[in-house]
């Protein structure tokens, strides 16, 4: 999960647990350390399971530099990226979708939409397969 706003992340980790998600979540505040991730030394193990959870605005870099770089390398193209983010622009989410986002959330602004749309988001985990980390 990379998102700046820890509300926001203790909001999401909570809902995706209440609807029965159990996978361990590595919450990253900026790009700069979830590339590091994926791509330095500290990267996960071959075999594993993968998904990001991406924030569009951050404060090192926008989340379009990190969704680009992720689909753009052969051992991370894969890998499902959903973006949830404040961000509505038609032109933003189309740009997403061109660059290879498997699914873009709009935030809710209150707390209850929120929580609702984050709890159907983690329904739709207990049941989608994601392939293994290169």
């Amino acid at each position: 999960m990379i998102e700046d706003d820890e509300g926001h992340a203790r909001l999401i980790e909570k809902n995706i647990r209440r609807a029965g998600v159990s996978n361990e979540i590595i919450p990253f505040t900026n790009g700069t350390d979830a590339l590091g991730f994926l791509f330095g030394g500290s990267h996960p193990e071959k075999g594993s399971h993968l998904l990001v959870l991406l924030d569009l605005n951050l404060p090192d870099m926008t989340g379009i530099s990190i969704l680009e770089r992720i689909k753009s390398d052969a051992a991370t193209r894969r890998l499902p990226v959903v973006v949830l983010t404040t961000t509505d622009d038609a032109r933003e989410i189309q740009r997403c979708y061109d660059l290879g986002a498997n699914v873009y959330i709009t935030k809710p602004v209150d707390y209850e939409g929120f929580a609702n749309a984050i709890r159907q988001l983690g329904l739709f985990f207990t049941v989608m397969q994601v392939p293994e980390a290169n």
